[in-house]
């Protein structure tokens, strides 16, 4: 059999005839990977017997609508996150960082469920002794959980259709294969093949399959953006691995929002949920201490208190430096030039540390309001109340625009126990009264200084 040579993108899946260090479809460096395959023309349209397709189409006003139908985890922040609960036939990738929880997840889910369901576990990185090591550690033990070690896709289909399980779990993505195409396992055309194959498996069956796709330095799943792409649901753990939080986030969903966030605490026996996670966030925050503000956020539905810590000290050389972790770079920078421009904050020869608290990721413009008090806060070196709690956007002529949710944020403050709330002035007047909350309207960024510290 003759054989040719192509080189595939990983970013965009195109494909070229010859090496280069960029993509000439996407322009991202060093993604070319080499393919060998099969130098068979397929058959043409006209030569190839097929069903034709006119059977299968059907007026929109003909197609019946009806609700997904979804089993209940029974791990309640997972199941906000899907939408609901699982869907029949759909396939969910999880991603996320070595030892970030993904295993511990999948064999959590499958201890909830296979008290009534049967479960098959295909691992290719891992042992069955192994998995039997971490489930014993995990509480999991029931004879509807079936383990399979095994890399070829092929294999792990065909005891599939034989056993009929109700859920399929891939542990990875990365480490499966299949004989039909040359390549090693986790290479371009073995991930996409793979992932074709469960799909179609998913789909024709009706078995919901869940896939662990391993990450890249850079956080993207390892292997072409087309894996993304062919999946339903595609989740990523957050969190650092040294500390004991992690967050679980829909970037991808067909059959729900992709706002909703879970937060889960590792432990020795597993990943157990927080209900609460304003709570937990707020953990430990020291008082009377500047640089240190409350901020009102919203994860889909779910309003978040967290709280956000500034530091600034004279700069030693030339160029002060900026570092952000949990908000956007460019976003820091854009609200300390309204800081020194629309509010008289000397900043400019300051280095600034901007941090989050409890691995939380910030990215909606209602965070800027507590942002820029606790900047001004570590500047002025005038702490804030520590029953203060802030949310709002903040242009760049310094007003303070108003946000959506804004009665949902100022309940979740005032069921923490905080007692004043500076938001826009615009949302005073979709606010009930509230009994033991002050809520303070302003409009523009210096007002909110003067508010919060005098």
């Amino acid at each position: 059999m003759k054989t040719k040579t192509v080189f595939v993108c990983s970013n965009c899946g195109s494909e070229q005839s010859r090496w280069a260090g960029k993509c000439p479809e996407c322009n991202e460096w060093n993604t070319l990977t080499e393919e060998v395959r099969s130098a068979e023309k397929p058959k043409s349209a006209s030569a190839r017997v097929a069903t034709p397709a006119t059977s299968r189409v059907l007026p929109i006003t003909q197609i019946e609508s009806r609700e997904e139908e979804r089993t209940r985890t029974q791990i309640g922040e997972l199941d906000r996150v899907l939408g609901g609960g699982i869907v029949k036939g759909s396939l969910v990738l999880i991603g996320g960082d070595p030892g970030i929880g993904k295993s511990t997840l999948l064999l959590q889910i499958c201890g909830r469920l296979a008290s009534a369901e049967k479960m098959l576990y295909v691992s290719g990185e891992e042992s069955p002794k192994q998995i039997k090591l971490r489930a014993n550690r995990l509480g999991v033990s029931s004879d509807n959980l079936l383990l399979l070690s095994e890399t070829d896709i092929d294999t792990v289909l065909e005891t599939a259709l034989q056993l009929k399980p109700d859920y399929l779990m891939i542990d990875s993505v990365q480490t499966m294969y299949t004989e039909r195409l040359t390549g090693a396992p986790g290479s371009v055309g073995q991930v996409r093949e793979v992932t074709l194959s469960l799909m179609k498996y998913a789909k024709d069956n009706g078995v919901p399959v869940f896939v662990v796709g391993h990450v890249t330095k850079d956080g993207a799943i390892a292997g072409p953006k087309v894996l993304e792409h062919m999946v339903d649901c595609v989740l990523y753990f957050e969190g650092d691995r040294h500390q004991t939080f992690r967050i679980l986030r829909s970037v991808k969903n067909r059959f729900g929002s992709t706002n909703e966030i879970g937060v889960f605490e590792m432990q020795e026996d597993g990943l157990i949920e927080v209900p609460n996670p304003s709570a937990l966030f707020l953990t430990d925050r020291p008082e009377d201490i500047s640089g240190s503000c409350v901020l009102a956020t919203m994860e889909g539905t779910r309003p978040i208190l967290a709280e956000i810590q500034a530091l600034l000290s004279p700069t030693a050389f030339g160029l002060p430096r900026r570092t952000a972790n949990g908000v956007d770079y460019n976003r820091v920078i854009m609200l300390m030039a309204v800081l020194e421009k629309r509010a008289g904050l000397n900043l400019s020869g300051q280095d600034a540390y901007v941090n989050v608290i409890g691995g939380l990721r910030l990215d909606e413009p209602a965070a800027d309001l507590g942002l820029v008090l606790a900047i001004a806060s570590n500047f002025k070196n005038k702490p804030l109340s520590p029953k203060l709690a802030a949310f709002g956007e903040v242009g760049l002529t310094g007003e303070i625009r108003a946000v959506s949710q804004a009665e949902r944020r100022v309940m979740e403050a005032a069921k923490l126990g905080f007692e004043t709330i500076i938001l826009p002035h615009n949302n005073l007047r979709s606010l009930k009264n509230i009994e033991g909350v002050k809520v303070i309207g302003v409009r523009n960024l210096f007002d909110a200084l003067k508010v919060a510290l005098g």
